[in-house]
């Protein structure tokens, strides 16, 4: 008797695990990323230890982060230096492993499906290293090839991306001879080869010049009007207030507040609303006021 209750206990977590995958494959839920209480803790050498002012052998990074984000929304993540966006956005591209909880991306776990993930995501964090040798040009193609992007949809594309970055000019010459904000264009550009519907930026402004970092936000607002699901971690306020639909803000490895962003500021600009949260949560002061 217990045996069969157990199989029909069994038989129904199988039909719910079913269906919840079904609604995601068909769009029926508006969420197209899940995060479930993430957490990262990395060991720290002596010497981190030391940079921290920490006796403790370890750090945690990200501890039990959850959020969503709607499909064709724009969610900002913000925080100080070294409260654990990086982190997170790592985890979620599945470039590291959380210690435990999940990320599900369009019905695939970073957990236990990565490399699905990976086909569904473009991943740009200002951590990428081209290789010196080897040309924008070059490089396209390459990363088009491991996505296996017929030739023609390829080159279609690249000649538009180029073209929007002014990439056309230094295509040829090797990744060494680039300035930093080329540089930063290239990976952009990569990070977009397969026209992913979910594109994780992490810093996407980072090592631009203000007309350069103009073009990369109105392309961020051209991806929104296509309905592209985005998250984009910065610390530039204005770019979160003029791109954002929501705003998650992480302090210590933890998500403090995750909120509607006209909501979150009311008649209050972001950056005083971020000033106060962080006051708040971390008991220190700061001199945004003064």
């Amino acid at each position: 008797m217990n045996s069969k209750v157990e199989d029909g206990e069994d038989s129904d977590m199988e039909d719910m695990a079913y269906m919840e995958e079904k609604k995601w494959e068909t769009g029926d839920s508006e969420e197209l990323i899940r995060v479930q209480e993430i957490s990262k803790t990395f060991h720290l050498s002596a010497k981190q230890r030391k940079m921290e002012h920490s006796a403790s052998k370890t750090k945690t990074a990200v501890d039990q982060v959850s959020f969503c984000v709607k499909r064709g929304e724009v969610f900002g993540l913000l925080g100080p230096n070294g409260a654990g966006k990086t982190t997170t956005l790592r985890m979620l591209a599945t470039l590291i492993r959380p210690d435990s909880g999940d990320a599900v991306l369009s019905g695939s776990s970073v957990v236990t499906q990565p490399e699905e993930v990976r086909r569904k995501i473009g991943f740009l964090t200002s951590e990428l290293k081209l290789e010196d040798f080897f040309t924008p040009d070059y490089l396209y193609d390459f990363f088009s090839g491991l996505y296996g992007i017929p030739t023609d949809r390829r080159d279609a594309r690249k000649r538009m991306l180029f073209a929007r970055f002014g990439i056309q000019e230094f295509a040829q010459v090797r990744v060494r001879d680039l300035s930093t904000g080329m540089k930063q264009k290239v990976s952009l550009v990569i990070s977009l080869v397969q026209d992913p519907e979910i594109i994780i930026f992490d810093e996407p402004t980072n090592g631009l010049d203000i007309l350069t970092a103009k073009v990369v936000t109105d392309f961020l607002l051209d991806l929104k009007e296509q309905g592209k699901t985005i998250i984009v971690s910065t610390h530039i306020f204005s770019l979160v207030e003029k791109i954002c639909d929501r705003v998650g803000i992480i302090i210590n490895g933890q998500m403090t507040v995750c909120e509607n962003l006209q909501t979150l500021c009311g008649e209050k600009s972001l950056e005083d609303r971020f000033f106060e949260i962080y006051e708040a949560v971390s008991g220190e002061e700061t001199d945004h006021d003064k």
